[in-house]
């Protein structure tokens, strides 16, 4: 963000007597005010190569990106039942020369994560997760089929061994995402929360599978295209709590799961950096 008075600064820099001079001044130049038809013959000679391509040692190319993530509004179901977001405008760009504003917010709404400290007495906090953690290989277990029949269906050991059957063994620290379908009716809070007497009926990860993940691979973090890591009627949340305190993370409401195939894609996590947050809004990408 270029905040007010900014490009005024900059004219006033750029204008000052002697301030161009050698071999620094032309480098600020050529860095601040790039010509267009240099920077698109710069951006056509870093074009990613046709499929097939092999990348130079020490390189990767990706074919795609999907956005995992739901737009998020005052609309979006949560799990409380009341808005996850509000915004109020603080400032306006006719009266103030920019636009800003405040934000109140739920950590546990919309596309979000789970920090390890949300179901632990002193797990990391978001901002000490480390980066490297939330760039990981993709596993997603597509029990479409299933939850269609039992909307509190979970996701079982089965289920992950009928994966590792197609598609190998499950990657080192991966994130295991749950396709259940229920992405798909984020627009019905009545349908994506499925409540009904009080109970909640969404699919979301059995215990079973949970424990077999933490003993027996590496996983690092478990997703769901749900309102939680667990189902809908559960009230022990036993997979956060078996999962979340050993130092992993999980992904809530995730979006487009059925765009990324079962296996070989990579998820990078975006997440704010705040101190002593639980969780927070996530912007999910994954590069296919």
């Amino acid at each position: 963000m270029c905040v007010p008075g900014c490009q005024e600064a900059l004219q006033a820099a750029l204008s000052r007597r002697g301030f161009f001079k050698g071999a620094a001044a032309a480098g600020f130049a050529a860095t601040v005010i790039e010509p267009a038809e240099a920077a698109k013959k710069k951006s056509a000679k870093k074009a990613v190569p046709a499929a097939g391509t092999q990348a130079p040692e020490g390189q990767s190319y990706f074919k795609g990106v999907v956005d995992l993530t739901h737009t998020m509004s005052p609309d979006f179901p949560t799990f409380f039942g009341v808005p996850g977001i509000e915004l109020q405008k603080q400032f306006d760009f006719k009266k103030d020369g920019f636009n800003l504003n405040w934000w109140r917010i739920i950590e546990h709404a919309g596309t979000h994560l789970d920090a390890p400290i949300h179901f632990s007495e002193s797990g990391d906090t978001v901002e000490k997760l480390a980066a490297e953690t939330r760039v990981a290989p993709l596993a997603v277990i597509d029990v479409r089929a299933r939850a269609t029949q039992n909307p509190d269906y979970l996701v079982s050991r089965q289920d992950l061994a009928d994966w590792e059957k197609k598609h190998r063994r499950l990657p080192e620290r991966c994130c295991v995402a749950m396709l259940s379908g229920w992405a798909d009716y984020v627009g019905d809070a009545a349908k994506y929360t499925g409540a009904s007497g009080g109970v909640f009926h969404f699919p979301g990860f059995g215990s079973d599978a949970a424990e077999w993940l933490l003993k027996e691979r590496s996983a690092v973090g478990l997703a769901v295209d749900t309102l939680s890591l667990d189902n809908g009627p559960s009230k022990d949340f036993r997979v956060h709590r078996a999962w979340l305190p050993t130092g992993r993370w999980g992904l809530e409401n995730v979006a487009n799961l059925d765009k990324v195939p079962p296996s070989g894609a990579t998820l990078v996590v975006g997440v704010a950096k705040v101190r002593n947050a639980t969780g927070g809004p996530a912007r999910l990408i994954a590069l296919t």
